[in-house]
C-alpha cells in the first residue's frame, strides 16, 4: 500500500481564496494546498481590477456598496449576507495592507499620500482597491511568498484533485461509485489527486477538506480565465451528494481583447471607470442608447449590448477607446493592458482596442452557510466555487475578490472552532486502477472537449432560446454517457478529468437555464424576455439524487 498524506486541512485551489484560508489557519493546523500547476496559476493572478471595500473617511458608505451590489444582483441577493461581506470589506482589506500588498497610492493637492481608489460598472462611488492594472498579481504574489514562508503549509504543484473521499467508502465499491450513496451526516475525509507529473494517484487524508479551485468559465469556446478553470470543485461536490445553486448565470466580461494571437487576455473595467468609451466601428458610441449608465451599467447590460450591435451589424468586435485622456495616464494607470496591447501593434494611447465579450465568472456553485460549510460536514466551499448569495443574478465588478477574503475568513474560524473536536479519519481505501487500461484513443477525449465549449458557446451563451438550450441538453448527455464510458475502462488523465468535470458542469449549466422561465440578471433569453415581477425572485436550486439533507448545525444556507 501506498503511504497515505495526512492533514488537518486539505486545501483544493491555490488562489486569493485556497491561500488566505491557509495562512488564516496555518498557526492552530497542518495543511496541504493542492494546485493544478504552478501555485500562482489560476484566475486571481489574472484579475485586473481590484477588490472593492468601503474605504474610511470617503463620501461612500456600507449602505451605498450594499444597495449598489443588490441592483446589480436582480433581486436574487441575499441581502443578509451582502451586509456581511461588505461591512467586513475593509478588515480584510486591512489584512492585505498588512500583508504589504502594493496596492496603488496617490498623492493629494496638500502632499498627503492616500490610496487610489478606481470606480466600475454598478458602482456610484469610487470603492476599488487595486495595484495598477494587476491587482490579483499583485494579491497572488504577496500570499505566494507568505505560503512558502510557513513550515506549517505543505504545497502540491501539479496536483489535480479527482474526487472527494466520503467516510462510508469501503473498499469493497467500486471506484466509479465512490459518491453514490452516503449515510446521514456522512463526513468528507478527503480526496483522491492525480500527480500529474509522476503519473500516480494518491490518498490526502484530511479532518476538512475546502474546495476553492475557482469557476467553470472554461466550459465556454471563449473566456477570459486561464485553462484551469474547469469547474473541478463544483463537479465533485455534486458528485458527492452537495446542491448547487444559480448555476444559470455566467458572467460574460464585456471587453475582452479580440486579436487572432491573443488569448484569454481581459481588458479590466476600470478603463471604462476611467472614462473609456465603446463604439461601433464608424467611431459611433452605442451605450447610452442601452442604459443610462452607459459604459458603467452593469456587465450583463454592456455584455448584451455589445452582443447585440455585433449580430445587428455582422462586425466580429467593438472597439473601447481611452486615447482621449493623457498617455502619461494611461501607461502608469494600465501599464499591463499598454505593453500587452503593444505586443499586438495597438498603442491605447492614440488608437482604441478591438473587444469582444468572453465568460469570465460563474456566479452559481456549491451552496454554503455563511462560513462557507456544504451540505457535507467536513467539507467547505469558498471563492468562485461557492454559492453564498452574494452575487445573485450577476456578480457587481470587484466583489470577488472581496468574496474570496470575506468567506476565507469566516471559513478558517468555523474549522477553528471544530478542529479539536474532529478525529483524522483512518488509512483510507486506496485509489482502483485494477480493472482499467491506458487509452488508445485519447482523440475522443480531445475532440469531446472541442465539442462541448463549442456548442455551449453556441446555444447556452449571452442570448439564449429554448430551442438553443433543448440542442445543447440533447448533445451534453450523449457526451456525459460517452464520457463516463470512456472513465469506467481507461486510466485517469489530466485530460480526462477536467473533461468529465467540464460536461458535469455544463449539464448543470443546461439543466438550471431551463428551468427559469424569465429574463434576469446574466441569464437572457428571447422566450421569456422580461422579468417575472408577478412573483418573488427564486435561487435555482440543483439537488443530486444522492443528496441527505445535513444536520441542523452545519446545514448550507437554502
Amino acid at each position: 500500500m501506498k503511504p497515505q498524506y495526512q492533514y488537518d486541512v486539505l486545501v483544493i485551489g491555490s488562489g486569493a481564496a485556497g491561500l488566505s484560508l491557509a495562512l488564516r489557519l496555518a498557526k492552530r493546523a497542518k495543511i496541504a494546498v493542492i494546485s493544478k500547476k504552478e501555485l500562482t496559476e489560476g484566475c486571481t493572478l489574472y484579475a485586473q481590477g481590484g477588490i472593492a471595500g468601503v474605504c474610511r473617511n470617503q463620501e461612500d458608505s456600507i449602505q451605498d456598496h450594499v444597495e449598489d451590489t443588490i441592483k446589480a444582483g436582480a433581486g436574487l441577493c441575499d441581502r443578509h449576507i451582502v451586509q456581511y461581506a461588505v461591512e467586513k470589506g475593509q478588515q480584510q482589506i486591512e489584512w492585505l495592507i498588512n500583508l504589504d500588498v502594493p496596492f496603488t497610492r496617490k498623492k493629494s493637492s496638500n502632499g498627503i499620500e492616500h490610496f487610489h481608489l478606481t470606480r466600475e460598472g454598478g458602482h456610484r462611488h469610487r470603492r476599488v482597491f487595486h495595484a495598477a492594472d494587476a491587482t490579483g498579481k499583485a494579491i497572488e504574489d504577496t500570499l505566494v511568498s507568505q505560503v512558502h514562508s510557513h513550515h506549517n503549509i505543505d504545497v502540491f504543484e501539479h496536483h489535480l484533485a479527482i474526487d472527494l473521499i466520503l467516510e462510508n467508502k469501503t473498499t469493497e465499491q467500486k471506484i466509479t461509485d465512490l459518491t453514490s450513496t452516503r449515510k446521514q451526516n456522512n463526513r468528507c475525509v478527503g480526496a483522491y489527486i492525480l500527480d500529474r507529473k509522476k503519473d500516480t494517484t494518491r490518498v490526502f487524508r484530511a479532518r476538512f477538506v475546502v474546495l476553492a479551485s475557482g469557476g467553470a468559465s472554461k466550459v465556454y469556446l471563449y473566456t477570459s480565465n486561464p485553462d484551469v478553470s474547469t469547474g473541478d470543485g463544483i463537479a465533485m461536490a455534486w458528485r458527492a451528494g452537495c446542491r448547487v445553486a444559480n448555476m444559470e448565470f455566467i458572467q460574460f466580461h464585456p471587453t475582452c481583447l479580440y486579436h487572432q494571437k491573443a488569448k484569454s487576455f481581459l481588458v479590466t473595467e476600470a478603463l471604462r471607470g476611467e472614462g473609456a468609451k465603446l463604439l461601433l466601428p464608424d467611431g459611433k458610441p452605442f451605450m447610452q442608447q442601452f442604459d443610462p449608465r452607459g459604459e458603467l451599467a452593469p456587465r450583463d447590460i454592456v455584455a448584451r449590448a455589445i452582443d447585440h450591435e455585433m449580430k445587428r451589424l455582422g462586425i466580429p468586435c467593438v472597439y473601447l477607446d481611452i486615447s482621449h485622456q493623457p498617455a502619461d495616464f494611461i501607461k502608469s494607470h494600465f501599464p499591463t493592458i499598454y505593453k500587452r496591447c503593444l505586443e499586438y501593434g495597438i498603442d491605447i494611447t492614440t488608437e482604441a482596442i478591438p473587444v469582444v465579450p468572453a465568460a469570465h465568472y460563474t456566479c452559481g456553485g456549491v451552496m454554503t452557510n455563511i462560513d462557507g460549510c456544504s451540505d457535507i460536514p467536513g467539507l467547505y466551499a469558498i471563492g468562485e466555487t461557492s454559492f453564498t448569495g452574494l452575487h445573485g443574478a450577476n456578480r457587481m465588478a470587484s466583489n470577488s475578490l472581496l468574496e474570496c477574503f470575506v468567506f476565507s475568513a469566516a471559513a478558517a474560524q468555523d474549522i477553528l472552532r471544530k478542529i479539536d473536536s474532529v478525529d483524522y479519519p483512518p488509512i483510507l481505501p486506496e485509489w482502483d486502477e485494477s480493472r482499467v487500461t491506458n487509452s488508445d484513443e485519447e482523440v475522443v477525449v480531445s475532440h469531446n472537449w472541442d465539442e462541448l465549449r463549442q456548442f455551449m458557446w453556441d446555444y447556452v451563451g449571452i442570448v439564449r432560446t429554448n430551442k438553443r438550450l433543448e440542442r445543447a441538453k440533447h448533445r451534453v448527455d450523449l457526451l456525459t454517457r460517452e464520457i463516463e464510458e470512456y472513465y469506467e475502462h481507461f486510466r485517469v488523465t489530466n485530460d480526462l478529468i477536467e473533461l468529465r468535470n467540464l460536461v458535469q458542469v455544463a449539464d448543470l449549466i443546461i439543466q438550471s437555464a431551463l428551468s427559469r422561465k424569465e429574463s434576469r440578471g446574466l441569464h437572457y433569453t428571447l422566450d421569456y424576455p422580461e422579468t417575472n415581477v408577478s412573483v418573488l425572485p427564486q435561487n435555482t436550486i440543483l439537488i443530486p439524487a444522492n443528496y441527505i439533507s445535513p444536520a441542523s448545525d452545519e446545514r448550507a444556507s437554502a
